[in-house]
């Protein structure tokens, strides 16, 4: 894990949501992407984090809208959900 406070307390708050879906969800989503994040993405991600995880969930699903302030590339790639490992 990256040495960098702010990507470690990045890394702790997408893993610790308060339910298992977004856990997965929010954390794969870091795990995954956030070593090529620039300090706009980063910046993107922290405001994200500040939202509710019924929303988030429910913009990955589609059921609801994604806001005007979080449209575009960082959310088009969470929106991919390729990101979810899923174990049996």
């Amino acid at each position: 894990m990256n040495e960098d406070p702010r990507m470690r307390r990045l890394h702790f708050r997408a893993w610790h949501r308060g339910t298992r879906e977004a856990d997965y969800t929010v954390g794969g989503f870091f795990d995954r992407y956030h070593a090529q994040w620039s300090d706009e993405e980063i910046a993107w991600f922290e405001r994200f984090m500040d939202e509710q995880d019924a929303d988030i969930m429910a913009w990955a699903l589609g059921t609801l809208p994604v806001p005007e302030d979080y449209a575009g590339p960082m959310m088009d790639r969470f929106l991919k959900l390729d990101f979810v490992r899923i174990e049996n």
